[in-house]
């Protein structure tokens, strides 16, 4: 015995499935899945970078923001060698990790990684 679904396919002028009408209370249900918040979150193409290139979360943030190290230096208003030793750091201090962050644009927590 199959259930009842309570959904209207609507083809197309060739006859293939474009629409699916769906009850509201389930459209409501689907579109309350949870969703990344980038002011918060970690975008996936950080987490490949950190894992596929065995990276630290810093330099994976600045690659993925297409940003170069003396770019990030200069907003820190530190050298590149010295903005390169601080991306390479896997434990970072705090004030270092707040700093990263700062050059970076994003929220420290986002080096957390």
């Amino acid at each position: 015995m199959t259930a009842h679904t309570n959904h209207q396919i609507i083809k197309n002028r060739s006859g293939a499935p474009e629409y699916v009408l769906v009850p509201f209370e389930e459209y409501l249900q689907l579109t309350k899945q949870s969703k990344i918040n980038l002011a918060e979150g970690v975008p996936s193409q950080v987490v490949n970078l950190m894992f596929d290139k065995d990276i630290t979360p810093a330099r994976a943030w600045r690659e993925y923001l297409q940003l170069t190290q003396e770019e990030c230096a200069r907003k820190l208003r530190i050298s590149q060698a010295a903005y390169s030793q601080l991306e390479t750091s896997n434990n970072p201090r705090k004030t270092t990790r707040n700093k990263l962050a700062t050059a970076l644009g994003i929220n420290p927590e986002q080096l957390d990684c």
